[in-house]
């Protein structure tokens, strides 16, 4: 449900202004700085490019676990293994994607690449989900730009989801529901933020966040491991564009998460799913958090503007970033 005459009222959501103070290039006491001690008491190596170790504070393990019994099919369980791991994007505290070097994000697309690679070869593994978390905002638990890197031993439910109604679309229409998808917004251009020649970011038709994006790729292919060398360059560039746009809207870090989405490790064909990225944006103005709250949790989605005035604010911001447009 979209409802722009709602943006008119006043505005009662929690706000917080953003933070301009701008971080050092080194911080001693950041636990993924280049050389500094985690809190797990290992040691950071002198990485000078992305950088991949297994998360001191996992949220999952490898090791198999007992869960209850089931209670007569109202309450279910059932056991999750994985393997938690964080990357650095590069040892520089105070460089996010918006601001890295397009050869610097492209090391990070090899990097996610060859985790999945090697994730992919543990037998149980089903998924990997990689995902950022950017600004405090965005649930970032430390400044310094990373990713994290689950693998799982079950497909979660939302690339569950997604991957079941892109079955059901091939399966009917004889045909891959984002290439479709992605060739409409291309056509209509009204929702379209920016592009190359492997790539497009949209705003979706069905986007909740106020600046939610989506990352899709021109070509079919399933996976990070599929991409030619000149998709990653593309994706690096996409990410770098996103990012730096996002930034300059209010000229301020800007709060997102994104994740990838790929086809899963399930064993099974999956000609029907294909790659793609979003990013989801808590921030409706330069100190206004959009909160999901009363209609949103109870009954279902609801927007206060047209995703196509977000795709027409983020298509006339610039790709250079503020911060960089001086030098």
């Amino acid at each position: 449900m979209v409802a722009p005459k709602r943006g008119l009222r006043p505005q009662s959501e929690r706000t917080s202004p953003p933070a301009q103070d701008l971080l050092p290039s080194h911080d001693p006491n950041c636990f993924l700085c280049a050389g500094n001690l985690r809190a797990s008491g290992l040691r950071n190596p002198d990485y000078v490019a992305a950088y991949a170790f297994d998360n001191d504070f996992p949220a999952l393990s490898a090791q198999s676990s007992s869960v209850p019994a089931d209670h007569d099919g109202v309450i279910m369980t059932a056991p999750e293994r994985g393997v938690c791991r964080v990357m650095c994007y590069s040892p520089r505290h105070d460089l996010g994607p918006a601001r890295l070097e397009r050869k610097s994000l492209r090391a990070v697309v090899d990097g996610w690449a060859e985790q999945c690679r090697e994730l992919g070869t543990m037998p149980w593994i089903r998924h990997v989900q990689i995902f950022e978390n950017h600004g405090p905002l965005g649930g970032a638990s430390s400044p310094h730009p990373h990713s994290q890197i689950w693998a799982t031993s079950h497909i979660p439910d939302i690339p569950k989801t997604e991957e079941a109604l892109q079955k059901k679309y091939a399966e009917t229409h004889h045909s891959c529901l984002l290439c479709d998808y992605t060739r409409l917004e291309i056509s209509l251009g009204e929702r379209v933020v920016c592009e190359n020649e492997a790539f497009v970011v949209v705003t979706p038709y069905w986007a909740m966040w106020p600046f939610e994006t989506m990352v899709l790729s021109k070509r079919h292919f399933g996976a990070l491991e599929d991409m030619s060398d000149a998709e990653k360059d593309g994706f690096a560039d996409i990410m770098k564009r996103i990012t730096s746009r996002y930034d300059n809207l209010f000229e301020a870090p800007f709060a997102y998460s994104m994740a990838l989405h790929q086809v899963p490790l399930d064993g099974g064909e999956h000609p029907e799913c294909h790659f793609h990225a979003h990013y989801y944006s808590p921030v409706k103005a330069a100190s206004v958090q959009k909160i999901m709250a009363g209609y949103e949790l109870a009954a279902g989605r609801e927007r206060d503007d047209l995703p196509e005035d977000a795709a027409e604010q983020l298509r006339a911001i610039a790709d250079i970033h503020y911060l960089d447009k001086a030098r």
